[in-house]
């Protein structure tokens, strides 16, 4: 064939697009020159008597405020001064210098005007920030004029940082002068937390006595809407009576009158606040229909026996963030069917959650290859039903506005195994086996693997603290953390050198230290992790012996209000005995 017939050779290389990251910093530099130097500035800004010369295409081209000032049919996208009402002109002078140059200079003294005039002129970037900046530097002394603040601009992410130092140092922040200047409305929204960090219910009371007496004939009448948020329920009946005698109720028959009714009606789901609950991990005894309520730090256990026909045979617990205990059982009459109890914590009974039941895969009797689960992530309580012999996992979330349980995604095993866990941490669900590991992002309603586990036989049992998953063998051989950070294992050092002896019962946290509950010829003990050392110590706890039995991944931990257990009105339905360390 001629060249001249032969086709033209087609380039098999693609256009590309560049970009020139020299010139765009370049340019703004550039134009911030331009602006130092007074060079084809165009219009003049005027904030309390002080003018700024600058370039509309500038302004426009980074406020939306600007650019609708300046290309709408406004008076001011014709005059060479515009006036700005409302804001501060140092504020504006910050802002300004971040049109010009980028960079944004945030300090707890300017940061709250400097949002103001951010949100004003519509900067996205410059509210953020400093919305940013406020959430992360709320200290005790600044919370209440930033949780002030953050409500008038709803801003959640400060509302929430400076909520949770005002319920941790309530006793602190309440004495201070910012307090009292909270509103009403504030006020009460403060006070009708759970998460108070306080001992006595009497702090609550005295909070609102000096709030009121700030300035007493202006805020006395907002008392009959404070008092229902005080719980009544938990103080005393010397300290009502106490408050009834006080000057401020008593010199208003009404109030005394609300007081009367709020005790009289009372409310249950009124709960104990934070401060006064303490942290215990749960162990639960079918033989004996008893669970033992104990922290290991504080020595002593409350141990409460249930009526046989009230105490549901556990086959998974699960704690919700809000304190909620759930029970999974095998539903009576039925064996293809699971159902959901729920601890009333006032009445330490347990009681029929009043979800519907959940299916399960139907199984031989004493099938170890299938095991249910459950688990609890932001509220919403999962189901896992887990077959190992073929490596299937089937989950189900509960729905509680349609009272259902809906299907999730299924998860398929890459290799067999006869062990496994089901652990809840931060927003994601973590499976995992001694072969591998997988993450459920509820968001997406997808799986994904995760790094494989390292150095373990079997996973016996695995608990979530802080950011890091801890699991151990069955016979103690060996733990491992996995960071869901950072996806990667780490070997825990500093076993007891006769740790060849002891079984794996179960690990739980409690007061945010690692524990592992053993049983060594029989008898149980106490171990506590202290990371900072890579070392388990004893702890001296003398357990009843008495078989605890496994259920789900580790023991579950709660906070209880002690007095629930021990008070007399739960009497004719359990019998709840003290035992110290010598029982």
């Amino acid at each position: 064939m001629a060249a001249a017939d032969q086709e033209p050779h087609v380039s098999a290389v693609r256009p590309r697009s560049y970009q020139d990251e020299s010139y765009l910093h370049g340019f703004l530099g550039t134009v911030g020159d331009l602006q130092k130097n007074g060079a084809f500035q165009d219009v003049v800004l005027e904030v309390e008597g002080r003018r700024f010369p600058c370039h509309r295409l500038v302004l426009s081209a980074a406020s939306p405020y600007f650019r609708a000032m300046f290309t709408s049919d406004m008076a001011e996208s014709r005059q060479k001064t515009v006036v700005l009402q409302g804001l501060d002109a140092g504020m504006f002078e910050e802002i300004l210098s971040y049109i010009y140059s980028g960079t944004l200079h945030v300090s707890l003294d300017k940061v709250q005007p400097l949002y103001q005039a951010a949100d004003l002129l519509q900067l996205d970037y410059v509210r953020d920030t400093c919305c940013s900046y406020m959430a992360m530097n709320v200290e005790r002394s600044t919370c209440v004029d930033l949780y002030k603040f953050a409500d008038v601009f709803s801003l959640d992410i400060v509302q929430k940082a400076c909520m949770q130092l005002i319920h941790r140092n309530f006793a602190e922040v309440a004495s201070s002068e910012e307090f009292c200047s909270l509103s009403v409305n504030q006020l009460t929204e403060i006070i009708s937390h759970d998460e108070l960090d306080i001992k006595e219910e009497t702090t609550v009371w005295e909070a609102v006595v000096r709030w009121v007496q700030h300035s007493r004939e202006d805020r006395r009448h907002h008392l009959p809407n404070i008092l229902p948020h005080i719980r009544f329920n938990l103080l005393t009946s010397d300290d009502t009576a106490a408050i009834l005698e006080h000057s401020l109720v008593k010199e208003d028959p009404g109030i005394s009158g609300v007081i009367r009714n709020v005790v009289q009606k009372g409310n249950p789901n009124l709960k104990p606040r934070l401060g006064m609950t303490t942290e215990m991990v749960l162990l639960f005894n079918d033989d004996s229909k008893e669970i033992l309520f104990m922290n290991p730090q504080e020595g002593p256990y409350i141990r409460c026996t249930y009526k046989p026909e009230d105490f549901p045979r556990a086959t998974d617990v699960a704690v919700s963030r809000d304190n909620n205990i759930y029970i999974l059982t095998n539903k009576r009459d039925s064996n293809d069917q699971l159902s959901i109890f729920k601890y009333n914590h006032a009445e330490n009974v347990w009681e029929d959650a009043g979800m519907s039941s959940v299916s399960k895969r139907r199984r031989q009797e004493k099938d170890i290859s299938h095991n249910d689960l459950l688990v609890e992530v932001d509220g919403i309580l999962y189901y896992l039903d887990v077959d190992l012999e073929y490596g299937e996992i089937l989950m189900q979330k509960y729905n509680g506005h349609t009272d259902q349980w809906e299907e999730c995604s299924l998860l398929c095993l890459d290799n067999s195994a006869y062990d496994s866990a089901a652990v809840s941490c931060g927003p994601h669900i973590y499976f995992l086996t001694s072969k591998e590991l997988h993450r459920y992002d509820s968001s997406q309603d997808c799986w994904s693997k995760r790094a494989l586990p390292v150095d373990i036989p079997e996973v016996c049992t695995a608990v979530a603290m802080g950011t890091g998953i801890f699991c151990a063998d069955v016979y103690f051989t060996q733990t491992i953390v996995y960071n869901t950070e950072s996806d990667c294992w780490q070997k825990l050092q500093g076993w007891p050198e006769n740790c060849n002896t002891f079984h794996v019962s179960r690990l739980f946290v409690v007061d945010n230290q690692l524990h592992i509950l053993l049983t060594c010829a029989g008898v149980y003990l106490v171990f506590v992790y202290d990371r900072s050392a890579d070392a388990w110590s004893e702890l001296e706890a003398s357990l009843p012996n008495k078989r605890y039995y496994r259920c789900g991944s580790g023991f579950p931990v709660a906070r209880i209000y002690l007095p629930y257990l021990n008070g007399t009105s739960c009497d004719s339905i359990f019998q709840c005995c003290l035992q110290d360390n010598d029982t």
